[in-house]
C-alpha cells in the first residue's frame, strides 16, 4: 500500500513472534513505517546492541516489550531512547504497578496491558502522532508516585540487611533456600543453638518475628549482597 504522508515510523521491540506480527499488520495498514527489531537475534543479544539498533531506525515512537528473553529486561532502554527524542510505549504482559511506575519515572509516554484490545495501542500511536497526550497526569503521578514509595522501603529494608554481619547473612542466604536449623547446623559443624542464636540475632536487627519475613525481605531487596558485611 501507499504509505501516507506523515506516518510515523514506529519501532516494535518484542520477542513474541506472534504479537510482533500482529502488531505490525495492524500499523501497517493504518499507513505507519514499521520496524520490527526481535531481541536475541545476532546484532541484538545486549541490551547496548538492542539499543544501538533502535536507534540507528531513527523512530519517532518506540513499542517496548520489558520481557525480552535472553536479552533482559527492556527497563534500560525507556530512559536512553527517551532522550533521543523517541516517545517510548511499554507494551507488556506485566501487572506490576511498581514496574509500570518505573518505566514512567525513566521517561515512558504511557505504559499498555498485552491485554488491551489492539486498538488501544493503535489509538496510542495515532495521538502520539498529533502531539497529544495518551495518559492522564494524574494516573502517571499514581504509578510514579508507588514506583518512588516501594524505592524507598526497598532502601530501608537494604539498610538493615545491611547491619548483619557476614555470618548472620550465610544463615540467611541458607534459610532463603528452604534449609532448616538442623540443617544449616550440620553443614556449618555447629550446634543447632549456635545458629537459633544468630537466627534470633537476624531476627532482631530486621525488626521482625519469624524466618519466612526475615526470608521475604531478602527476596525483595534482590537477594544479599556482602559488600558491607562485618
Amino acid at each position: 500500500m501507499t504509505r501516507q504522508l506523515g506516518a510515523t515510523r514506529v519501532a516494535i521491540v518484542e520477542d513474541h513472534t506472534l504479537f510482533a506480527e500482529s502488531l505490525d499488520v495492524a500499523l501497517t495498514f493504518e499507513g505507519h513505517d514499521v520496524r520490527r527489531i526481535a531481541p536475541g537475534t545476532s546484532h541484538c543479544t545486549t541490551t547496548g546492541s538492542l539499543l544501538r539498533t533502535v536507534l540507528q531506525l531513527k523512530p519517532r515512537v518506540v513499542l517496548l516489550d520489558l520481557g525480552l528473553g535472553p536479552t533482559g529486561s527492556g527497563l534500560p532502554l525507556v530512559e536512553p531512547l527517551t532522550r533521543a527524542g523517541a516517545a517510548v510505549v511499554v507494551v507488556t504482559g506485566s501487572s506490576d504497578r511498581v514496574e509500570w511506575g518505573e518505566c514512567l519515572r525513566a521517561g515512558a509516554s504511557t505504559v499498555l496491558s498485552k491485554s488491551q484490545p489492539l486498538n488501544d495501542i493503535l489509538a496510542t500511536i495515532r495521538h502520539l502522532g498529533e502531539g497529544r497526550a495518551v495518559m492522564s497526569r494524574d494516573r502517571r503521578d499514581e504509578l510514579t508516585a508507588t514506583f518512588l514509595r516501594d524505592r524507598s522501603e526497598r532502601h530501608e529494608l537494604r539498610r538493615q540487611l545491611e547491619t548483619l554481619t557476614t555470618r548472620e547473612r550465610q544463615v540467611l542466604e541458607q534459610l532463603m533456600y528452604g534449609r532448616t536449623v538442623r540443617e544449616i547446623a550440620a553443614a556449618s559443624v555447629v550446634s543447632e543453638a549456635t545458629v537459633r542464636t544468630q537466627v534470633k540475632s537476624i531476627l532482631a536487627k530486621l525488626h521482625v518475628s519469624s524466618q519466612l519475613a526475615a526470608v521475604g525481605m531478602a527476596h525483595r531487596c534482590g537477594g544479599l549482597s556482602y559488600d558491607s558485611a562485618s
